[in-house]
């Protein structure tokens, strides 16, 4: 029985020169990617309960909608525990 998506090593240096590639592209460095996501997880919580710990927020590459090229985009996965949050002001 094979087995897929196995991680080795080669697997998981390749994915993160993968995402060193891709960053240096866009030109963001992680401070800047940190930076963001703070600012995210402020705008977000003002309308919902998030799973700050499982939030993942990453640069990757997307086709164009203008072009056949790829072009940088940011992705985030964020965990909502609750969609209908009051806040008091």
């Amino acid at each position: 029985m094979p087995i897929l998506n196995r991680r080795t090593s080669k697997n998981v240096a390749k994915e993160r020169l993968k995402l060193v590639l891709i960053h240096d592209r866009a030109n963001c460095s992680p401070e800047i990617l940190e930076m963001i996501k703070t600012d995210i997880i402020k705008v977000i919580t003002k309308y919902m309960d998030i799973d700050e710990s499982g939030l993942d927020i990453s640069i990757g590459n997307a086709e164009s909608d203008y072009s056949d090229n790829k072009v940088p985009a940011l992705y985030a996965n964020i965990p909502i525990r609750n969609l209908n949050k009051t806040k008091s002001s």
